[in-house]
């Protein structure tokens, strides 16, 4: 399965399951993806002269066997149907 960042892909395992999004960061050496809005966690950060801090959701990774590419099946269908 060809994977790159912003591909449309599907949740097909877990807490997200059936949920859709697009790819915003691939780490190669754990096979784990980062997706937009999809396995959002709280993080707590200290203050700095910078943030203001608090809690703050953002998402965390998801290995990519729990995803199914859908650009790729748009490909396969656009193909089957011009035969």
């Amino acid at each position: 399965m060809i994977l790159k960042k912003g591909t449309q892909v599907k949740i097909i395992y877990g807490k997200d399951k059936g949920k859709t999004g697009e790819i915003l960061e691939i780490n190669k050496k754990l096979n784990k993806l980062k997706i937009k809005s999809i396995g959002m966690i709280k993080k707590h950060l200290k203050p700095t002269k910078e943030n203001k801090g608090g809690i703050v959701s953002k998402e965390s990774f998801i290995h990519q066997s729990n995803v199914k590419n859908l650009d790729q099946n748009k490909k396969e269908k656009k193909i089957a149907g011009k035969k």
